[in-house]
């Protein structure tokens, strides 16, 4: 264990190293690095008393911004911890490790949006949960691991179960292919985690597995079972992060079939001011059915989307937004290739430390460019020439509830509606009520 610490750590203020030597005092320099000694040893506030007295004096040097905000932050001043480690950042804006300092003293006076923004400047993880406090408590657990431990290599975990019900709604699909409306109960699992690797020069390396399996009681349900993955290098500079990676997963389809899903893409963030965050992302993928299944809808991606992060409320709400626009090639549909563009957005409010609450709608549009044959969806004995357009609507509200802490309990709603002008088979609309328990690590 102390060789593993050993590669994994470095020293806390490497970022800062020769910053203050011209400068200060060989007195000056001394108390800095017994102040950094205390910090090691958890002794904010001696560190504090410490170094107080000189603020003024070394006001606008980011090495003692810095390394005093770390004390004020351990001893309990957050606010005047926020405003030192915007002062460290006005004066050395590359440090990552003020950055995450500075999205530290943020989630400590409650303002979680506005952390969550300071946090994305420098980690890059996926998966996350949907609501806004379990995502900033990821980040500021790995943030706190980088600050205060000193390591450069950081992680995250989780395990979650639940049950639900699964209701198929009575459409003109359903009423073909099922005959009725039906209901199934299920049972959750998902396991999963990342890790992010701090090198020089704000680069890192990052990457995530999330497994999710669910189980139905109905023998005629199969049963799901999903891997997702990502891996990426990022570099943080000023106020802006650039990943460039891949990402897929691996779904099981049912009669030991498979979809695969793997594709690279590139991410570009913005931090517009404490409040407000831009992103880019440009993406180009492939799915494909290893095998031979019955039904093969192979297809080639390139999508871009923009999207805009707005902290309100003080800190406590976040609202969510982007759009996007690409097409489908290469497909072995009928139909053709595809047009799509679309939108999304989630409004989240942290009403307390503990609870939170948020909603969500996901919309895209298909527009296929061939004409083919269809059974008309509204009328079961017809057919029509036509080319195909499709609605994929997803909407749905959550509850996160952190009864102790790093356990969480999270009631769902998902709704999902697809509409089609094409085949029966491709208009479908159910309902998912749910209640997940998850343990972080």
């Amino acid at each position: 264990m102390l060789f593993i610490a050993g590669l994994v750590s470095q020293p806390i203020d490497a970022a800062f190293a020769g910053g203050t030597a011209a400068t200060a005092s060989p007195t000056a320099s001394a108390e800095l690095d017994h102040a950094q000694q205390l910090l090691r040893d958890g002794k904010y506030a001696e560190a504090y008393d410490l170094l107080s007295p000189m603020a003024e004096a070394r006001r606008g040097d980011p090495a003692f911004d810095y390394v005093l905000g770390r004390a004020a932050l351990g001893a309990g001043h957050a606010e005047q911890a926020k405003e030192l480690f915007q002062a460290s950042l006005a004066a050395q804006p590359d440090s990552p490790r003020a950055h995450l300092a500075l999205g530290r003293a943020y989630y400590a006076l409650g303002r979680y949006a506005e952390a969550k923004i300071e946090f994305e400047t420098v980690l890059r993880f996926d998966n996350l949960p949907p609501d806004l406090l379990s995502q900033v408590r990821i980040y500021n657990d790995a943030a706190t691991q980088s600050v205060e431990g000193g390591r450069r290599l950081t992680s995250f975990g989780y395990a979650e179960t639940g049950i639900g019900v699964y209701d198929v709604h009575d459409t003109i699909g359903t009423q073909t292919f099922g005959g009725s409306d039906r209901k199934d109960t299920f049972y959750n699992l998902r396991v999963g985690g990342g890790l992010n690797y701090e090198l020089d020069n704000g680069y890192a390396l990052s990457g995530t597995l999330d497994y999710r399996f669910r189980y139905f009681d109905n023998n005629d349900s199969r049963d799901n079972s999903d891997l997702r993955w990502n891996m990426a290098g990022s570099r943080s500079f000023g106020d802006n992060n650039l990943a460039v990676g891949f990402r897929g997963r691996v779904s099981y389809r049912g009669n030991g079939n498979y979809r695969n899903d793997a594709g690279i893409y590139g991410d570009y963030s913005h931090r517009l001011d404490a409040a407000n965050q831009l992103s880019f992302e440009l993406l180009y993928s492939r799915r494909w059915f290893p095998g031979e299944p019955v039904v093969t809808w192979t297809r080639t991606t390139a999508q871009g989307t923009a999207g805009w992060i707005h902290s309100f409320m003080d800190g406590r709400a976040s609202l969510t937004v982007d759009g996007r626009f690409g097409r489908y090639v290469s497909t072995t549909l009928p139909d053709g290739n595809s047009d799509l563009y679309g939108a999304s957005a989630t409004l989240d409010f942290a009403f307390t430390d503990t609870v939170d609450w948020g909603i969500y709608y996901w919309w895209e549009h298909n527009a296929y460019d061939m004409e083919a044959l269809h059974f008309h969806p509204e009328a079961l004995d017809g057919v029509i020439l036509a080319q195909r357009n499709d609605n994929l609507h997803e909407a749905g509200t959550y509850l996160t509830w952190e009864f102790a802490p790093t356990w969480s309990l999270r009631p769902s709603i998902l709704w999902l509606h697809d509409k089609s002008n094409a085949d029966i088979g491709f208009n479908y609309s159910s309902t998912e009520i749910f209640v997940n328990v998850r343990k972080s690590f």
